[in-house]
């Protein structure tokens, strides 16, 4: 670990660790159709039958007893059948479905026949038992479950029109850079906000929601005023800049000023060295982000996910692993994250790897977590899904 503002850095796996252990927001209901991607926060239970009347599995007839058939209407008696659709509503004394295809009606007796050679009708054949895929109360879905459109068509067909579901965290944005501008080119000495415009919908892609997204200047008692005013209605505070050691660098002095608790002072990697994690006062926790882009992404992948996964309640996301096509050499105490591409089935390093550049990342099937002691050419190394991929 190295020395930086604030304290010690931390091992990369250990800031991932560290920020997992938020703990899950309170629950809330919601109509089925915002339920999707939440993770549900208690079982659904059949609300009655699934499905909920005997039904036909196949357009033809409803026949009872061996055919010939007379056609009629409503309730069947032996050497009788009636006209029926998939998924309609079988009439009394049906014992079986006769497929359109495998029978016929004769003009002149007005009687229902068979026209195949099949077996057809067995008993019970093509039709949908009342209670076939699930009986009043049985478990549907289970609390602790990530929430897909599937699971809302089970829980609408078991009677439910809404959902419990754990909070979606709410998020507090404070954007510093006194050089930072929002359109146009930039002029000398400037730069433009890229990470910015993109940080709502890669945290929406997490599970978040921006409910605020304030300017900060490059000031202490700026930042101070900042971090207090900063929505009170949030879950999780996220500044991007100013957690450096320069002295436009105001993040870690106004912690100390307000009395946070910082947790994880600075993360042993690069890009994104300075990203830091801390507790409020009120509580709450802060992800204090770098300022160049790559940087900050690398910090949001560290810190913010597996933060906003825990309030979430959902589980951690899994590293995953993928073959290195060359040697990557490591650094001494620290983790190199590097935005990769597979080429034959093997992870390549992408360029346009600086603090500042986003096309590497663009263009990207994830990210290499590169030990201290490197990846060796056809080794193994470990990798972090982005959030799109």
């Amino acid at each position: 670990m190295t020395d930086g503002p604030g304290g010690r850095a931390v091992a990369w796996h250990a800031a991932r660790t560290l920020a997992s252990a938020a703990t899950a927001l309170p629950a809330e209901t919601v109509p089925l159709d915002e339920a999707v991607g939440r993770v549900l926060a208690a079982d659904v239970l059949a609300l009655c039958d699934l499905p909920h009347y005997a039904s036909s599995a196949m357009d033809g007839w409803a026949v009872s007893g061996e055919g010939p058939w007379a056609i009629t209407t409503g309730a069947l008696s032996p050497g009788m059948a009636s006209v029926v659709q998939t998924g309609g509503l079988l009439p009394d004394g049906a014992d079986a479905v006769l497929r359109s295809e495998s029978g016929s009606v004769r003009d002149q007796s007005g009687r229902l026949v068979l026209s195949s050679t099949t077996d057809e009708p067995r008993p019970a054949q093509h039709i949908r038992a009342a209670g076939d895929e699930a009986r009043l109360s049985d478990l549907l879905i289970a609390a602790g479950t990530l929430i897909n459109p599937a699971h809302i068509a089970v829980a609408a067909a078991g009677g439910h029109d809404e959902l419990g579901v754990i909070r979606r965290p709410r998020i507090a944005l404070l954007l510093t850079g006194d050089e930072v501008v929002e359109s146009g080119i930039p002029a000398p000495g400037q730069v433009r906000d890229s990470f910015g415009p993109q940080l709502p919908a890669v945290l929406g892609m997490l599970g978040g929601a921006v409910v605020s997204d304030s300017r900060v200047r490059d000031d202490l008692a700026a930042t101070i005023a900042a971090l207090g005013d900063a929505q009170r209605d949030s879950d999780l505070v996220i500044t991007t800049g100013g957690t450096g050691d320069s002295a436009v660098d105001h993040i870690h002095a106004a912690l100390r000023s307000i009395g946070a608790e910082v947790l994880v002072p600075r993360v042993a990697m690069r890009p994104g060295g300075p990203s830091l994690l801390a507790r409020l006062p009120d509580g709450r926790l802060l992800v204090g982000l770098p300022g160049n882009p790559l940087a900050a992404m690398m910090g949001l992948l560290t810190l913010v996910e597996p933060v906003l996964a825990a309030l979430g309640g959902r589980p951690k996301r899994l590293l995953g692993s993928v073959t290195s096509a060359d040697s990557l050499p490591g650094r001494a105490g620290s983790s190199i994250l590097v935005p990769y591409r597979v080429l034959d089935g093997r992870a390549v390093a992408n360029p346009w790897l600086g603090s500042g550049m986003m096309r590497g990342l663009a263009e990207a099937a994830g990210v290499l977590i590169v030990p201290p002691a490197g990846v060796r050419a056809g080794g193994t190394a470990e990798t972090v899904a982005l959030p799109w991929g």
